[in-house]
């Protein structure tokens, strides 16, 4: 019998009742070292004060009225990120899906409105994860995803990261523009190279093609800077980044140029629920903490040490890990052994995570992560690797003894 609650996930039998800073605490009192913070969500990690009080506050005055009516909220927050950021003008939404389908919509109609009505297709990358509606499904192109939803969404057309002779090839008179994630989450956090996002920017500008970046997991801090894109020096013509951008409140974001933005008339697109009071009042808190001095140092500064941390690791358990990769703190550990069997061992040791393509344990803690709280973590992989090593020494002794 299906359960009330649809069978979409494949839950951990874990539930949470409060959790303080990177750490979450069940009813019976465990409590666990938070290194998946919702998919690299949690950004403040639990509890946090400043955002709480400022939830709070807002949820006591008006939660919700409608895009109808002016939300002061929102258009402080829209100032804040055009002054921080290339952008001229922003979109509120919901998620990171639905900011990816309203960049779609916004990349195809400036084009459109720009006398190119022809440029509709945009070319994406092997290894992209964009959302789960029909439109960023086909944007990602994954079959797995794909399988069982009927015709795909015309006008997408991959081709392998870091491959500028590939991206060139694939340019045609129909190409309306360009779309990348400068840090590849899903897949297994797999980098986009400064040279090759600065060459995509070029061509871009040779061809009249917009460049749109999907910033929904490697923004808003994630990497040490406000915006991944910023370490490579490249300029977007659109972004859109949501996850960590209202520290656990659903909440998206779509930052572009006036040449795109100024072809979003009223009525072209549109939200019930995006930016509304109650959304924007908790992403101006995450903005508060995310933008005071020192703070993406400090991001950058948590990162270094646990990339220190996980070259003793890989150096200590070769059967076990080969390598690390990541910046700031969106971090992958590359596995040898199973990356399910890794992740339950660091869940036995106290400490969750987040599984990703190619066999990759994913490491995305709050930005808030202390020092203490990125020893324990390296204790714990250690203690973890150390039981998937003897499991694997085990079954090895198993089977020489069978033969």
């Amino acid at each position: 019998m299906i359960p009330a609650l649809m069978p979409t996930f494949n839950r951990t039998d874990l539930a949470f009742e409060r959790g303080e800073g990177a750490w979450l605490y069940t009813a019976d009192g465990r409590r666990f070292l938070d290194f998946g913070a919702g998919i690299a969500t949690s950004s403040l990690g639990h509890n946090n004060p400043h955002l709480v009080n400022a939830i709070a506050q807002q949820a006591a005055r008006v939660m919700h009225v409608s895009n109808l009516y002016r939300i002061p909220q929102a258009e402080k927050l829209a100032e804040r990120l055009v002054a921080a950021s290339f952008a001229d003008s922003v979109f509120f939404c919901n998620s990171g899906a639905e900011a990816n389908e309203g960049m779609i919509k916004m990349i195809r109609r400036a084009q459109a409105k720009s006398g190119h009505p022809e440029r509709v297709r945009i070319i994406c990358f092997n290894g992209a994860f964009h959302g789960r509606t029909l439109a960023t499904l086909a944007a990602t192109g994954n079959a797995k995803y794909l399988d069982g939803f009927g015709p795909v969404v015309e006008g997408f057309d991959h081709v392998p990261l870091n491959n500028m002779n590939a991206v060139r090839a694939a340019i045609t008179d129909e190409t309306a523009g360009i779309m990348i994630e400068p840090v590849q989450g899903e897949s297994g956090i797999n980098l986009a190279d400064p040279r090759f996002l600065r060459e995509l920017r070029a061509a871009c500008d040779e061809y009249g093609l917009f460049l749109g970046m999907d910033e929904v997991q490697c923004g808003m801090g994630r990497t040490g800077r406000l915006f991944a894109h910023e370490w490579s020096g490249v300029t977007p013509d659109v972004m859109t980044t949501a996850k960590g951008i209202a520290g656990g409140f659903p909440m998206g974001a779509i930052l572009a140029t006036e040449q795109v933005a100024r072809h979003m008339t009223p009525g072209s697109h549109g939200t019930t629920f995006g930016g509304n009071p109650l959304a924007c009042a908790a992403a101006n808190a995450v903005l508060d903490v995310i933008l005071a001095p020192g703070f993406l140092e400090q991001v950058q500064a948590r990162g270094a040490m646990l990339g220190r941390e996980f070259d003793t690791l890989v150096a200590r358990y070769p059967d076990v890990f080969s390598a690390h990769r990541g910046v700031g703190l969106m971090i992958g550990l590359q596995c040898v052994a199973p990356v399910s069997a890794v992740q339950d061992a660091a869940m036995h040791e106290g400490m969750l995570s987040v599984t990703a393509g190619g066999n990759v344990l994913r490491l995305v803690p709050p930005l808030t992560v202390t020092e203490e709280d990125c020893r324990m973590a390296g204790e714990m992989l250690d203690r973890a690797a150390r039981r998937v090593h003897a499991d694997i020494a085990a079954s090895a002794a198993r089977a020489e003894s069978v033969a």
